[in-house]
C-alpha cells in the first residue's frame, strides 16, 4: 500500500469516526430531551386534529418506558358536537428501530387494556363524519392548469396503504377488553368485545364476544409481521361450547340479508412492487356459506365450499385480478380476470375519457357432473338431482368503455363435448312436448289452470294460427328465434349500451326461448337465481334439442297473456276481434304483437268507435310492416300495413274511454335503437325488465303482469309534472305544424335505421 493510500485511509477513518461521535452526541442530547420532544410532538398532533378534523383529543399521560417504547394512559377522542369516538385506558407501544431510521414507524410490540371504539349514528349524523368532510383551506385554489394536474398513482397509494397497515401489526401483541361498537338509528347495536387477542411466536389466538354472550368468535392461525405472511381462520361457538355458524343478526335485521358461514379463512402470501405495479398475492375460502335474501333466491342458498387463490395488481390508473388467479366452487374451478381502468385525466387529447371495465372467465374442460354437483344447494331448484355425462367448457369476455358504450364487447359461450342428460332433475323439461297444465300468476297468486293440449278447445296448433300473426310477433319479439340457440349476444350488447346511456333498465335481451322457460318451468319470484336458472335451462333445451322450435313457439303462443285474464292466441283473437286465430289479418296481427309487453292496457289504444288511435299506434304498424315487407313476409304497403282495417269487437267498444287529446302523443315512431335490436336480434325485455323491477321498481310496475316483456313500443308524450296543463285542449296551428315536423323527423330517422339494418 502506498503512502497516499494509507493517508487517504486515515483521513476516511477520522471522518467516519467524527460522524459517529457527532451521531452519538446528537443521540445523547435527543435521549436527554426525549420527554420534552414527545410532549411537543403530541401537542402538535392534538392541535392538528382540532384544526383539520374538529377532534378533541386528550391524553392523560405519555412517557418512554424503554429505548424505543412508549406508554399512554387515559386516551379519549371526541368529535366536536358528536358522541365519543374512542376511549383507551392504557396502551404501550414498542417501535422497530431500523425502519425508524428510514422515517417509517413499525411496531414490534403492543399491549392494550380496556378500550372502546364506537360508531354512532343519530338521524343523519355520525361521529365519523369528520373522515368524509375534512375541513378545507379557504385560501386554496384550483387554478392549476389541467395539463399540470395529474391523477394520484394508484400503485403508490395502494403500496403506502398496505405498508402502513402491515407495519402497524406488531410481532408481539397483547389485547385485553377492546370493544368495537356500532349504534344505528333506533338504537340497533352491534358489539364485538375482544376479550383477548395475542400474537406470540407467530401464533395468533383471540376470543371475541358478539353482542354480549350471543356467540363467541375465535380468530386463530399464524402471523409473521416481519415477513408479511399471515394465515388466519375465523370460526364461532355457542354458549354451550359447540360450533355454531358465524353470523351477524344486525345485517339480517337491517337489510333482510341472512349470511352464515362455518369457517372463514384468509391468507396473505406476498406483497411486492414490480415494473410499476403493486401486487398482492393471497387466498381466501369459506365453508358452508348460507345466504338468503328475497332478491337472490326463494330459499336458503348453501355453498358447501368456495375458495379463491387471488393475485391482485394495481397500476398507475387501474386495479384488477390477474388471470393466474383461480376460483374454486365445489368440484370445479375457473380462472377469472378483472380490470378496472380509470380515465387518464392528464391526457389533453381525450375530450371525454371514460372508465373501462374488463371481465374474463375461463374454466377449461370440466366434468359436466362435477359442475352440476357444484351448483349451490337451493339456487337452481329445478336442476337439483340431474345426472349428466360429458365435458363442458365456459368462456366469457366482456369489455366496456363508458365513453364508447356502443362499442361494448360481450361474448359468452358454454361448449360441450359428448354432453348428454342421463336423468332429469326435479323438473322434466320434456314435459312441454306433451299436454300439460299451465298456471299463470298475478301478484304472486294463481289466476287459473290452463290445459295446454288438444283437450282444451282454446288450444290452437301452430299451423292453424295466421301466418301474419306468427310473423308479426317474431318480428317484434325475436325474429331470429328459429335460427339462434336460445340466446342473442348482439341483443345483450345493445341492451347493455342502451341501459347505460339511459341510466336505467330500458331494454332487455330475452328471447322467446327464455320467455317460455320462465313462464313454463320457473316460479314467479323476481330473483337473480331465477334469471341464471332460466339461462341454464334454455341452454339445456336448445343444445340437447329436448323441445323443437316449432313446439316451443306453439306453446308460447298458447300461454302468453294478451289482456286481463286473456291467455293464448285463441282467447285473444276471439276477445278482441270475434275471430279464430287462423282468420286474423295483417293489421290485427300487428296489433296483437304490439300489446304483448303491456297486455292489460290493450283497450287503451282504441277510440270509442273501435278504431285505433292514429297518433299513438300508426307509427308502430308502419315500422313492423316495413320490416316484414323487407323480409318478404308481407307485400309492401304505402299505407300503414292494415292499421285502418283494425276494428275492435263491437261488444268491447263500450269499455273504451274517450281519448283526451291533451295527453295524446305524437306519431309514435320507434327509436332507431329499438328498430335495430328487434329487427335483427329479436330483443325483448327479459333481463332488463327483470333488473329494473328487482332493483328500481316503481309503484306503477306492480300493476304489470310478471309475464310481460318489453319490445318495440312507441313513446307517449306526457306533460311534465312541473308544467300546468292548458285549459283549452284545442291545439293551435303552430302546435300542429310543429307536431307534423316532429312526426316526419321521427319517420325519417326510423326509415334510415331500417335501411342501415337491412343492407
Amino acid at each position: 500500500m502506498t503512502y497516499r493510500q494509507r493517508k487517504a485511509l486515515r483521513i476516511a477513518g477520522w471522518v467516519f469516526l467524527s460522524i459517529f461521535l457527532l451521531t452519538l452526541v446528537g443521540a445523547g442530547i435527543a435521549y436527554s430531551k426525549r420527554e420534552a420532544l414527545l410532549k411537543t410532538a403530541l401537542e402538535r398532533g392534538i392541535r392538528k386534529a382540532k384544526r383539520d378534523y374538529n377532534l378533541d383529543v386528550k391524553i392523560g399521560s405519555a412517557k418512554f418506558t424503554g429505548l424505543s417504547s412508549l406508554a399512554f394512559t387515559d386516551i379519549s377522542v371526541v368529535p366536536e358536537e358528536r358522541d365519543s369516538l374512542a376511549r383507551i385506558q392504557r396502551v404501550e407501544l414498542a417501535v422497530r428501530f431500523w425502519p425508524l431510521l428510514a422515517g417509517k414507524i413499525g411496531l414490534s410490540g403492543m399491549t392494550l387494556e380496556n378500550g372502546l371504539i364506537q360508531v354512532i349514528k343519530r338521524d343523519s349524523l355520525t361521529n365519523i363524519d369528520f373522515l368524509l368532510h375534512k375541513k378545507r383551506d379557504s385560501t386554496a385554489t384550483d387554478s392549476a392548469p389541467a395539463e399540470t394536474r395529474r391523477r394520484t398513482n394508484l400503485a403508490d397509494v395502494s403500496e403506502n396503504l398496505i405498508d402502513n397497515i402491515l407495519s402497524k401489526i406488531p410481532d408481539d401483541l397483547h389485547v385485553n377488553n377492546l370493544e368495537f361498537r356500532g349504534v344505528d338509528v333506533g338504537n340497533d347495536t352491534l358489539s364485538l368485545l375482544t376479550q383477548t387477542a395475542v400474537i406470540e411466536n407467530e401464533a395468533v389466538s383471540s376470543t371475541i364476544k358478539l353482542n354480549g354472550n350471543q356467540a363467541t368468535w375465535h380468530l386463530a392461525g399464524t402471523a409473521d409481521p416481519s415477513d408479511r405472511e399471515y394465515n388466519l381462520a375465523l370460526y364461532a361457538e355457542g354458549q354451550n361450547g359447540r360450533s355454531v355458524p358465524i353470523e351477524l343478526p344486525y345485517i339480517q335485521k337491517k337489510y333482510n340479508l341472512k349470511v352464515q358461514a362455518d369457517t372463514l379463512r384468509a391468507e396473505l402470501r406476498d406483497v411486492d412492487r414490480s415494473r410499476g405495479e403493486f401486487r398482492l398475492e393471497g387466498a381466501g375460502s369459506v365453508r358452508n356459506l348460507r345466504i338468503n335474501h328475497p332478491s337472490i333466491a326463494r330459499t336458503d342458498v348453501l355453498i358447501s365450499r368456495a375458495a379463491m387463490d387471488a393475485n391482485l395488481f394495481v397500476g398507475e390508473n387501474y386495479v384488477g385480478i390477474d388471470s393466474s388467479s383461480t376460483l374454486h366452487l365445489g368440484e370445479v374451478s375457473a380462472h377469472p380476470f378483472l380490470k378496472y381502468t380509470l380515465p387518464d385525466v392528464a391526457s389533453a387529447e381525450s375530450l371525454a375519457p371514460g372508465k373501462i371495465f374488463d371481465v374474463q372467465l375461463n374454466t377449461g374442460p370440466m366434468d359436466a357432473q362435477a359442475l352440476f354437483n357444484s351448483f349451490p344447494q337451493g339456487l337452481f331448484e329445478s336442476l337439483e338431482g340431474m345426472q349428466v355425462d360429458g365435458k363442458l367448457n365456459y368462456n366469457l369476455a366482456f369489455h366496456f368503455d363508458t365513453a364508447l358504450p356502443d362499442s361494448v364487447k360481450f361474448n359468452s359461450s358454454l361448449t360441450q363435448d359428448n354432453f348428454r342428460i342421463l336423468k332429469m332433475g326435479q323438473t322434466d323439461f320434456s314435459a312441454i312436448n306433451r299436454p300439460f297444465v299451465y298456471t299463470p300468476y298475478e301478484k304472486g297468486k294463481p289466476v287459473r289452470d290452463i290445459i295446454v293440449g288438444p283437450t282444451n278447445p282454446d288450444y290452437t296448433p301452430l299451423n292453424q294460427i295466421s301466418p301474419d300473426l306468427r310473423n308479426a310477433l317474431l318480428t317484434s319479439e325475436d325474429y331470429n328465434f328459429f335460427t339462434h340457440n336460445g340466446f342473442n349476444e348482439k341483443a345483450f350488447r345493445v341492451s347493455i349500451a342502451t341501459n347505460f346511456k339511459e341510466k336505467s333498465f330500458k331494454r332487455g335481451a330475452s328471447t322467446i326461448s327464455m320467455q317460455l322457460v320462465k313462464n313454463a318451468f320457473l316460479n314467479r319470484n323476481k330473483t337473480i337465481s331465477r334469471k341464471i336458472e332460466e339461462i341454464l335451462i334454455v341452454w339445456l333445451i336448445e343444445n340437447e334439442h329436448i323441445v323443437s322450435k316449432e313446439r316451443m313457439y306453439e306453446v308460447y303462443l298458447n300461454i302468453i297473456e294478451w289482456g286481463k285474464n286473456i291467455y293464448g292466441i285463441s282467447e285473444a283473437s276471439r276477445y278482441y276481434f270475434a275471430k279464430s286465430p287462423s282468420e286474423l289479418n295483417l293489421g290485427e296481427s300487428i296489433f296483437l304483437a304490439f300489446v304483448v309487453p303491456r297486455p292489460k292496457a290493450a283497450l287503451n289504444w282504441f277510440v270509442p268507435d273501435g278504431t285505433l288511435q292514429v297518433r299513438n299506434v300508426r307509427g308502430y304498424f308502419r315500422l313492423i310492416g316495413r320490416i316484414m315487407a323487407r323480409r318478404g313476409l308481407t307485400a309492401p304497403d304505402s299505407g300503414a300495413y292494415g292499421f285502418y282495417n283494425v276494428r275492435l269487437r263491437e261488444g268491447l267498444r263500450r269499455q273504451v274511454a274517450p281519448v283526451d287529446s291533451l295527453f295524446q302523443g305524437d306519431s309514435l315512431m320507434t327509436d332507431p335503437a329499438d328498430a335495430d335490436i328487434n329487427e335483427e336480434d329479436g330483443g325483448a325485455g327479459g333481463i332488463g325488465n327483470f333488473f329494473r323491477r328487482l332493483f328500481k321498481g316503481k309503484k306503477g310496475d306492480d300493476t304489470r303482469s310478471s309475464d310481460e316483456q318489453p319490445t318495440v313500443q312507441p313513446d307517449r308524450t306526457e306533460i311534465p309534472s312541473n308544467e300546468t296543463a292548458p285549459a283549452d285542449t284545442v291545439k293551435t296551428r303552430k302546435q300542429l305544424r310543429q307536431e307534423r315536423r316532429e312526426r316526419k323527423r321521427r319517420e325519417k330517422e326510423a326509415q334510415q335505421a331500417l335501411e342501415n339494418n337491412n343492407p
